[in-house]
């Protein structure tokens, strides 16, 4: 993290993990009585999205702290359950939502491992299967070089039954994790994509190859693992360039260390290109053939996404058989025209999702 400023409740106490956080960041933290004044900073730029992932806001989390995710109409969900830790990212995607999500964008980290621990516990103590994640608002792991948490949370879910546990991430932040004694509780993810989108649209993120060299090393740790090929991003030979990040991911890892892999194609709210355009004027990503969809984001005309879909399905297929592989928001014709089924059913695609959890994870088969 590039950090200029760091602010700061009035009301956070500074013990081990608040201590610890500002001892990596190394700037005094300006004492603030409520988010006002960290509001009025950021916004008050020309582009406060380049000037809040500078901007560190250390607080309390005022709301849920796990949430299911909202899913959107129309388009099969996973049942995902979000473990809210924190909020905006350092690294700059063109085609990040969060630039358009929040007003204004705020880097927030949530302290307060008392609070996460009496919510987690109230989780674990359900007779369900979880799967929680910290990446729906951030990157779960742009906070392993300043902060306890992500190892503060593989420790807690190594210590249960019925959840489990993903980080997902872009970077390659991992080295307090390695030699944790994890239980197979979580499993760590990459957001994956073709080298040349990850060279024009993904700014300050690890390459290809660096992500890939990482979950190596974390197999070799025990850790399952995930990949999420979202969002797609169609261009000129890219079924081919799509094609060839499978091959190598599967020259990295087992086929049976990956818990599941997702696909989703590029699609954004329209209010979400004017700022692509003003904050990344090179890039074409908005300019693809696209129609409003039925939940009002604009998505690639249904024949071009599902002509992807296929080509990177099928290749999935010729290196790991029995992986799952699910969409992350598509219909019922994407589903059966790729995948030769549709879990239509109510929480189908979730349950498929438990089932591959247990499988892999050491959960309680039994809450199936």
């Amino acid at each position: 993290m590039k950090l200029s400023r760091v602010f700061m409740d009035a009301d956070i106490r500074s013990d081990k993990e608040v201590g610890y956080l500002l001892d990596k960041v190394g700037i005094e933290p300006e004492i603030v009585p409520d988010s006002r004044e960290v509001y009025d900073f950021i916004n008050g730029s020309l582009d406060p999205v380049s000037r809040a992932k500078s901007i560190l806001y250390i607080t309390r989390n005022r709301g849920a702290v796990i949430r299911e995710c909202p899913g959107t109409s129309h388009y099969t969900c996973c049942d995902y359950t979000i473990l809210h830790t924190g909020t905006f990212c350092t690294m700059d995607c063109s085609y990040c939502i969060l630039q358009a999500y929040f007003h204004p964008p705020v880097l927030q980290y949530f302290a307060g491992f008392d609070i996460l621990s009496r919510e987690l516990e109230g989780a674990f103590n359900k007779n369900r299967i979880f799967r929680m994640g910290t990446g729906e608002y951030t990157d779960s792991l742009i906070w392993e070089k300043i902060s306890l948490g992500p190892k503060f949370l593989v420790e807690k879910f190594a210590r249960q039954t019925n959840s489990l546990l993903e980080l997902k991430t872009k970077t390659v932040n991992v080295s307090s994790l390695l030699d944790l004694d994890h239980n197979q509780k979580t499993v760590l993810a990459w957001s994956v994509n073709t080298p040349a989108v990850i060279r024009t649209q993904e700014r300050g993120t690890a390459s290809l190859k660096a992500r890939l060299e990482t979950a190596k090393l974390c197999q070799q740790k025990g850790y399952g693992l995930a990949f999420h090929f979202d969002p797609l991003v169609i261009y000129e030979g890219c079924e081919q360039e799509y094609k060839q990040v499978v091959d190598e991911i599967f020259a990295h890892v087992r086929p049976e260390s990956i818990v599941w892999i997702s696909m989703g194609s590029f699609r954004f709210m329209p209010k979400l290109k004017p700022i692509v355009e003003n904050r990344f004027p090179d890039s074409d990503i908005c300019y693809g053939e696209f129609i409003l969809g039925l939940d009002n984001k604009m998505r690639y005309f249904k024949p071009l996404r599902i002509n992807l879909y296929k080509e990177v399905v099928a290749r999935i297929r010729e290196h790991a058989p029995q992986t799952l592989v699910y969409f992350c928001m598509e219909d019922r014709e994407a589903w059966e025209t790729c995948m030769g089924y549709f879990p239509g059913k109510e929480g189908e695609l979730g349950r498929m999702l438990d089932l591959s959890a247990v499988e892999h994870c050491r959960l309680n088969s039994a809450l199936l």
